[in-house]
This record gives structure tokens, sequence and C-alpha cells, in this order.
């Protein structure tokens, strides 16, 4: 019986050696802000002074064949915002598995416009019109380079979108059985290169499901920024394809951002959105914004306006927010 244990214990302290070699650590950073939000004269706005707290857990270590495993949760408010598992193959690429967040794909692209704070769309009432977004709940992606010329980003969701539960009566007894069935699969594809120094162009394309094998969402996008010392210029088209009679949607964005030194930024973009019904109008987005670092310490101020939000004339929309964040 003595024998026994020792051998038990051996191999115990072998496992344990054995792990701490490949043992890692997990670092954790924190924010935290004051933010000053108002809306349209037409919203009620409540207290504009708003808290946040954020804070995120990162980690990774190298594996035996020199690729690297890396990891990220990210906390907002106390609550589960995103998290990523990134493994690095070098040359080969990385393979990202997320939720909440989109690292590889369209996704990934849907808005590549220079912008010292917001989109000139975000917390509005357009926002996310003729914007091609992705699903976020499990999603596998891609991102890898070829020939050191072209760099191709792709994800993947599969059963992306559920139809609505039924009600089903179980044979025998009086029970019922709720059913859901998830139908279909999110996929798409970006390729971007630099054709010369400071100048980025890419186009992607994607297919998005819906709660059935007919209702799915086509998209494409198609774009490219230049920069020249401080300044840095872009344009973006995209397309949303519908299955829906007449909610097809087209936004062009454009965009000028502005580094005046190493701390202080400056940035203006505008947008137009157009909506395949006919009795629509075009909405039309903008925003100016102005960024501030110091050490830990940043300053964001955003200004933006709407007008005929949703296609619908003579419907606007404004947000101006103010954040101060402290990073730990």
């Amino acid at each position: 019986m003595t024998n026994i244990k020792k051998i038990g214990l051996t191999a115990l302290a072998g496992s344990l050696v054995a792990t701490s070699a490949f043992a890692g650590a997990i670092d954790v950073t924190g924010s935290a802000s004051v933010k000053f939000q108002s809306e349209h004269e037409t919203e009620a706005t409540g207290n504009n002074y708003s808290m946040g707290q954020g804070l995120t857990f990162s980690g990774g270590g190298d594996l035996d064949n020199g690729m690297a495993i890396s990891f990220g949760y990210v906390m907002t408010n106390a609550s589960f915002s995103s998290s990523t598992l990134k493994l690095d193959m070098g040359d080969m690429g990385s393979l990202h598995f997320a939720e909440g967040a989109n690292p590889a794909g369209i996704g990934a692209w849907k808005d590549k416009m220079p912008s010292a704070g917001e989109e000139v769309y975000d917390d509005m009432g357009g926002d996310g019109n003729g914007v091609a977004t992705f699903p976020t709940n499990g999603t596998i992606g891609y991102n890898g380079n070829f020939g050191g010329l072209v760099d191709v980003s792709v994800s993947y969701n599969k059963n992306s979108s559920k139809v609505a539960t039924v009600a089903a009566t179980i044979s025998g007894n009086s029970d019922t059985q709720t059913i859901t069935t998830n139908t279909g699969s999110s996929s798409s594809v970006v390729v971007s290169g630099s054709p010369t120094d400071g100048a980025t162009l890419f186009y992607g394309q994607g297919e998005k499901a819906g709660t059935t094998k007919e209702t799915g969402t086509d998209m494409w996008t198609v774009g490219g920024t230049y920069a020249v010392n401080a300044l840095t210029m872009g344009i973006q088209q995209t397309s949303i394809d519908k299955s829906a009679v007449n909610t097809d949607q087209d936004r062009l964005h454009m965009a000028v951002s502005y580094q005046i030194n190493d701390d202080l930024a400056i940035s203006y973009g505008m947008s137009t959105v157009e909506f395949e019904l006919a009795s629509s109008v075009d909405e039309e987005d903008s925003g100016f914004s102005i960024s501030y670092t110091m050490g830990s310490m940043s300053l964001v101020g955003s200004w933006l306006e709407s007008d005929n939000v949703g296609g619908v004339s003579a419907t606007d929309d404004s947000h101006t927010e103010i954040a101060l964040s402290f990073a730990f």
C-alpha cells in the first residue's frame, strides 16, 4: 500500500511540473468614464450624465509547434460584453472564435472610415441603416496574408438565425414541448491590400441567414483610405440586399481626419443612405468629432446629426456625446 501511494504522488508531482511549463498569466486592465449625452429636442434625454466602467482580461501562451494562443474577455458595467480566442499560426494567419465581437470578416470592415470619435450614424434613429452587420454569437474567423500583397479576412456563423418557436403536443399526454429550429448559416469574406504607401483598398461580400432559407440578406462593401502625413481620407460604399420587397439599402460614406499633434485629433464624416422603397427619401448623416489624450486620460467629443431618419421626410435626429475616460 505504501508503494502505491508513492507512485501516485510521484505521478502527481510529474504532472504538476509538466503543467507549470505551459502556465500563463491573465492580465487585467480597466477603465472608468464620465459621459455627457444630449439627444434631439423631440426625445426625452433625462439625466445627461452617466458613468461607465470596463474590465478586460487577457492572456496567452506559446505552443510547442511554434503557434501561440491568446484569450480576451471584456466586461462593461459589470456585464459580459465580448470574448475572443485567437490561435496565431504565424505565416499561416490566425484563427478566431468570438462571442459579442467580429474580429474577422465583413463585420470587422463594416465601417473603416477615419474618425476621432463616434461613427456618423451612432446612437441615432438610423443607426445601422445601410451597414453590413454580421452575427456575433459564436462566430469563427480567419485573418491571413498571401504573398505579402493581399490580406484575406473570413467569418462564418453556423445556424446564426432561428425560426419562431413551435409548441407541439407530445403523444400520449397533455404536456407541450417547445421546438426551436435553426436554419441556414452566415458567411463573409473580405479582400484588402495596400497598392502604395498610405493607401488601403478593400472589397467584401457576405450572406446573412434569415428566419428561413428564403429570407436571408446579401451584402457587399467596397472602399479605401489614404493617409498622407497627418491627414487621412476615406470613402466606402455598402449595399444591403434584403429578401423582403422594397427593403434594400445603399450607403455612401465619406470621412476625413487630421492628427493635429500627438495628442489632439479631429474628424468630419458624412453619409447618405438610399432606400429602395419609392416613397422614401435619402437619409443624410453627418458628424464632427474631436479627441485629446494625455497619458492614461482621454477626452472625446462627438456632435452628430441625421436628416430623414429611416427614409421618412422631415424626421430628424441628433446626438451629442462628451466622454472623459481614464485607463488603468
